[in-house]
C-alpha cells in the first residue's frame, strides 16, 4: 500500500513538473534588440530573467501610461518622455514601484519574485548597465 501511494505521488510530482516546464519556458520571440526612441525620450527596459519558481506569474508592469505583462525570460522596452516616471507592478498580495528621474537615456529594471503566503511577491529592482547587459541578452522581446 505504501509503495502504491509513493508511486502515485511520484507520478503526480513528475506530471506537475513537466506541466510547469512546458508552460514556464522562456519567452518566444526575438533576442534582445535595442529600442529606438525620439531624442527627448528615455528608454526603460524592464526584463525578467527566467526562473522556474515564478514561471506562471505575469503581473502587469506599468511605466508611465503603458503596461506590459512580462513572462519569464522576456523583456519590454518602455519609451517614455524625459521626466519623473513611476514604474510599478501589482501582485495579488503586494505591490512595488520604482521612481526614475528619467533623462534622455537608457535605464534597466529587473523584475523578480520573492516568497509570499499564497503567491510570489513581485519586485522591481533598478540594475546598473553592465550587469543588465549580461542578463538581458538572454531575454526575448515580449510579444503583445
Amino acid at each position: 500500500m505504501k509503495r502504491r501511494i509513493a508511486g502515485i505521488l511520484l507520478c503526480a510530482a513528475a506530471l506537475f513538473s513537466a506541466a510547469l516546464f512546458i508552460v514556464g519556458c522562456a519567452m518566444q520571440g526575438h533576442q534582445f534588440e535595442k529600442a529606438s526612441a525620439p531624442p527627448d525620450n528615455a528608454v526603460i527596459y524592464v526584463y525578467r530573467p527566467y526562473h522556474y519558481g515564478s514561471s506562471l506569474l505575469r503581473p502587469a508592469v506599468t511605466c508611465g501610461a503603458e503596461s506590459a505583462r512580462i513572462g519569464p525570460g522576456g523583456y519590454h522596452a518602455f519609451v517614455v518622455p524625459a521626466s519623473k516616471v513611476v514604474c510599478s507592478v501589482q501582485g495579488r498580495e503586494t505591490a512595488d514601484q520604482v521612481e526614475i528621474d528619467a533623462q534622455p537615456s537608457v535605464y534597466y529594471i529587473r523584475e523578480e519574485f520573492g516568497w509570499g503566503v499564497l503567491t510570489g511577491h513581485p519586485h522591481l529592482n533598478p540594475i546598473d548597465t553592465d550587469q543588465a547587459h549580461t542578463e538581458i541578452e538572454g531575454c526575448c522581446v515580449q510579444q503583445p
